[in-house]
């Protein structure tokens, strides 16, 4: 993988050049990163992207030609630089597996490192996630709408960038999808590759017909034909059902099915079936595609539409409230072997961060298998197997105390001292994964409209020290 270490803002060096001249280099800090409210107005997130962080971090290193161009910027010094040249990262990573629904304030990934390494590694970490969670939960809450309908993702045109486009086709597999039309992620993740035909091959040719039959006699065992370019129902579906009995049926073949990009979709594919079914060409299959939603989704499976796929771009690539919003904060260091917990306090109370190295616990009740809540709670705190009281920590009053659940730590340790101890899956081991954890949510958390908040609660102990915690930092 391409060296990536110079992928951080300026100020992350500058800090670092201050620790270094400071002493403080070999002083550990912890950070998390997490976000503060759920991406694509879904009620849950999808986490993504540990893989890329996990090369990221296996690749770090400073080249001579990094360390001149740093020189030449005349802001660091020599003894900096060369402290820059041997750089390694040496410390610990926590993260939640990729797959996971993930909820707002928890972390997602944890750094226990000297305070310049895990600085370094910010900006590169924040980038990885934002991107890569936005893609997975886009999917899947397309692909939650759209149950055994098969989605493909076809936005690599629409991708910011190349990079971004094999970046959103991977995490789609993630999030459910059957397939993509982008070659390059196929080839490098083993991707079911999927697409025909574009309008400009039916404009180019003299005619319709002539455009479907000369792709049918290239691919008569895979012949999907896109008929919505000049008119769906008398000209394009007509012009199917014609090539279909003139070269594809005589032959021994048959027509695959067709994709519809334009018009009233749900009109327009029972329209579509019915002509076929009259044909005798009932098993003909229709992909419906242009822009959709997974509001759209539902109303077309409402209304009846004919929907056997389903191929999309633009919402997966770049769905409407596309920002994630990770960030990356410190939240404790290491002083005199003890562990010190450290606050952001803001007027805005979404702002104001939770304290402390923590570990993230998720409950599930045994009786019906769905998610009770998760809760984060102090690294060294320990965490009853036989009654839990949980507490909304923005609402104290509302609390629930439960019985008979089975608890599971979110995080799993993917570097230990430096070196990777993390066996990460392939995307399609991740696709299954991310699937069976879904169905451990209520289905009012996978709600396209205003889902129902998953709580996101505090243990007493740390939920005590944060509020401690804010009230001294008033007397600072």
């Amino acid at each position: 993988m391409e060296n990536k270490t110079m992928m951080t803002d300026l100020y992350e060096l500058t800090m670092a050049q201050v620790y270094f001249n400071s002493g403080e280099k070999d002083k550990v800090a912890v950070f998390d990163c997490f976000f503060r409210r759920e991406p694509v107005d879904a009620g849950y997130g999808i986490m993504a992207g540990l893989d890329n962080l996990i090369n990221y971090v296996q690749n770090l290193n400073f080249t001579e030609e990094n360390i001149s161009y740093l020189r030449s910027l005349n802001i660091f010094t020599e003894d900096f630089l060369k402290y820059l040249s041997d750089f390694r990262f040496t410390g610990d990573i926590y993260a939640v597996p990729d797959g996971t629904p993930v909820f707002r304030n928890e972390p997602l990934v944890t750094v226990v490192a000297p305070i310049i390494e895990a600085q370094i590694i910010e900006t590169a970490l924040l980038s990885y996630l934002n991107a890569s969670i936005c893609y997975a939960t886009a999917t899947k809450k397309i692909t939650e709408v759209a149950g055994a309908i098969g989605v493909m993702e076809f936005g690599a045109r629409r991708a910011f960038g190349p990079d971004a486009a094999v970046e959103a086709s991977k995490c789609s597999i993630i999030g459910g999808a059957v397939g993509t039309s982008n070659v390059l992620a196929g080839e490098k993740y083993g991707m079911n590759v999927m697409g025909t035909m574009a309008h400009s091959l039916v404009t180019e040719a003299d005619s319709e017909y002539e455009a479907f039959l000369n792709f049918a006699k290239t691919y008569p065992n895979n012949c999907v034909l896109l008929v919505d370019t000049y008119d769906t129902l008398r000209s394009g579906v007509p012009n199917a059902i014609k090539v279909a009995k003139d070269y594809l049926i005589p032959n021994g073949y048959r027509l695959k099915g067709i994709r519809i990009d334009s018009g009233d979709l749900a009109y327009l594919s029972k329209e579509s079936k019915r002509m076929f079914v009259e044909a005798g060409m009932e098993d003909v299959k229709i992909c419906l595609s242009n822009g959709l939603k997974p509001d759209t989704i539902a109303s077309l499976i409402s209304q009846g539409a004919v929907i056997d796929s389903i191929g999309l771009g633009d919402n997966i690539v770049a769905p409407d409230h596309a920002r994630v919003g990770c960030v990356y904060k410190n939240v404790a260091v290491v002083k005199d072997n003890q562990i010190v917990p450290k606050i952001k306090v803001s007027s805005d109370v979404e702002k104001t961060i939770n304290p402390g190295f923590k570990k993230v616990y998720r409950f599930y009740d045994n009786a019906t298998g769905y998610a009770l809540g998760d809760v984060l709670a102090l690294y060294d705190e320990e965490i009853p197997k036989d009654e839990y009281l949980l507490i909304d920590p923005q609402n104290e009053t509302n609390q629930m105390r439960i019985t008979n659940y089975t608890v599971r730590q979110l995080q799993e340790k993917i570097f230990d001292g430096g070196k990777l101890v993390y066996q990460d899956p392939n995307i399609f081991e991740k696709r299954d994964y991310c699937s069976e954890q879904m169905k451990t949510l209520y289905p009012e958390i996978k709600r396209i409209e205003k889902p129902h908040k998953y709580y996101v609660d505090l243990s007493e102990t740390l939920l005590s020290l944060k509020k401690e915690m804010i009230i001294k930092s008033k007397n600072l």
